[in-house]
């Protein structure tokens, strides 16, 4: 079992060298929904062959640290029938797994949310850990609203992250904590940054009672932007500003590292925003990188179509994207790396960044 020694080396690796992580862990309805939004057909094989797709992208391992997983996927093979998480492994690439079983409404907290799943959790564990990840994700989710997200509603789910946490590193397992504020809605960015500032605060009092080995974790915040209605945009700038200063005041710097989630942010808009935090000024203590779902399959899902053909395009794209992250969070990124003159580099230019 990993020592807490152990667990701090699973998460440097993770982020090490300028890498993140793949969010590949979308549940079957969620991919379902993608994929037949582009006319394929979900189905257990479909899903697999899209994600094998992904983790064989030749050069990827040079960005990509970790993926998460869901449940089918750690279960499930290659085609040329090799577990998806030794692929992964085999490859330098450390796998996780999804272990929260979805929100439910909260009790006594009208229209707010719970995200449920520490029933059996440590017995689930223990079985992933079997299956070859060294790492789990919890989600909560938080929504502004009029008054919300209410007290009741933070600490509920600040309490569950916290124990999903410590229970996995009873099994040595790595938890990342994800407290996700949503960008639904029409509030301001100064309402972001305040909201997410008392979700943080909540998060990391639980974490302490719960006696969670900050060095042995990975947070995988939001990023403090307006909501998708808001009536004004914030700048890039703006954006990385903000998000510094609620991380600077509610992070402790015994967190090797924050994750941040795209939150349905477009590909590039993601990695505008994480360029944009690595080239503040001003102390970091944490490695700032990536945990993107959306924001590095997009292009990928797009040009693949389902077409086995159209695979070589498709791991090109994810190839580049990952490529573009990786150096945001260098803050050496520029849009010169998109489009034709970035096409991802060829294997030998690799590590030219790092």
């Amino acid at each position: 079992m990993p020592t807490k020694a152990g667990l701090s080396a699973t998460v440097r690796a993770i982020v090490a060298d300028a890498k993140g992580i793949l969010a590949a862990d979308e549940t079957v309805s969620t991919i379902t929904k993608r994929l037949t939004a582009r006319g394929i057909e979900s189905t257990a094989d479909s899903r697999r062959a899209y994600r094998e797709l992904l983790f064989s992208t030749p050069g990827i391992a040079g960005f990509i640290g970790g993926v998460i997983l869901q449940d089918e996927t750690i279960h499930q093979d290659s085609a040329d029938g090799i577990p998806l998480a030794d692929l992964l492994a085999r490859r330098g690439i450390i796998p996780g797994i999804k272990v929260d079983a979805g929100v439910r409404p909260l009790a006594g907290a009208p229209g707010e949310s719970v995200t449920e799943g520490l029933d059996g959790l440590r017995e689930r564990l223990e079985q992933y850990r079997e299956l070859g990840a060294r790492f789990a994700k919890w989600r909560a989710v938080f929504v502004i609203r009029d008054g919300r997200p209410s007290a009741t509603c933070i600490h509920a789910n600040a309490h569950a992250l916290a124990r999903y946490a410590a229970l996995c590193q009873e099994q040595g397992l790595v938890p990342i904590v994800e407290p996700e504020v949503l960008m639904e809605g029409a509030h301001a960015i100064e309402r972001c940054e305040d909201v997410t500032g008392r979700v943080l605060q909540a998060v990391f009092t639980e974490l302490f009672a719960a006696r969670v080995a900050l060095e042995g974790m990975l947070l995988k915040p939001n990023m403090v932007t307006g909501g998708l209605g808001s009536a004004r945009h914030a700048s890039v700038e703006e954006v990385a500003e903000a998000t510094l200063r609620v991380l600077t005041r509610h992070v402790p710097p015994a967190v090797p590292g924050i994750v941040f989630l795209s939150g349905g942010q477009d590909a590039v808009l993601a990695t505008e925003h994480l360029n944009a935090l690595n080239a503040l000024q001003g102390p970091k203590p944490w490695t700032l990188s990536f945990s993107f779902g959306r924001a590095l399959q997009d292009e990928a899902l797009e040009a693949w179509q389902g077409q086995r053909e159209q695979v070589p395009a498709a791991q090109r794209a994810f190839l580049h994207r990952a490529w573009c992250d990786s150096a945001a969070v260098l803050g050496s990124y520029s849009a010169a790396m998109e489009g034709e003159a970035g096409i991802a580099p060829a294997d030998s230019t690799l590590h030219t960044h790092h």
